[in-house]
């Protein structure tokens, strides 16, 4: 029984070290990215950026855009998810949006591991914030467990709401 539960052990110990050799890289390159909002996602602010997809296919700011839905935590996350989960592949295109989530606390193995290929399942794009100093300027003024949505025309941010359930967040994209 002890040689069972030793090689277990073991087994376990080499797997583990196997998955966070695998996927303890971060393949984030961090010159190719850039954000800047004048005053956070706060009405009057101007904002530009260009951040990687899910896919790292790297998406700027344009003047097409009209809003911004930002997510800072695992919770407003989903329930962004699960909303665009039940719309067509072009539904945030039809609505001029873009869907931006902070995933910088995110350990790179977490990431690797579980995060990336459960958002290459979506049939959207998901703008990835790795850096936490981009991440600290989109969240100054915002509160962590509600969903943002910025209106922007020409990149300045025209309004704000804070979204909690998925109904709203409909209703806000409309």
């Amino acid at each position: 029984m002890k040689k069972i539960l030793l090689t277990l052990l073991v087994l376990l110990i080499a797997g583990t070290g196997t998955l966070f050799v695998l996927n303890g890289k971060d393949s984030y390159d961090p010159a190719k990215y850039s954000a800047s909002l004048s005053d956070g996602l706060q009405k009057g602010s101007l904002v530009s950026f260009t951040l990687p997809d899910q896919f790292g296919k790297p998406h700027s700011l344009n003047d097409t855009i009209s809003t911004i839905i930002f997510v800072s935590s695992k919770a407003t996350g989903h329930t962004v998810k699960e909303f665009l989960r039940e719309e067509s592949a072009d539904y945030l295109k039809k609505h001029h949006a873009l869907f931006v989530a902070d995933i910088s606390p995110m350990p790179v193995i977490i990431r690797n591991t579980f995060a990336l290929p459960d958002l290459k399942k979506q049939h959207y794009s998901v703008l990835l914030i790795y850096d936490k100093k981009m991440a600290a300027d989109f969240k100054k003024g915002t509160e962590d467990d509600k969903i943002m949505i910025a209106t922007l025309k020409n990149g300045k941010i025209e309004n704000v709401r804070n979204i909690e359930e998925d109904d709203d967040l409909e209703e806000a994209l409309k």
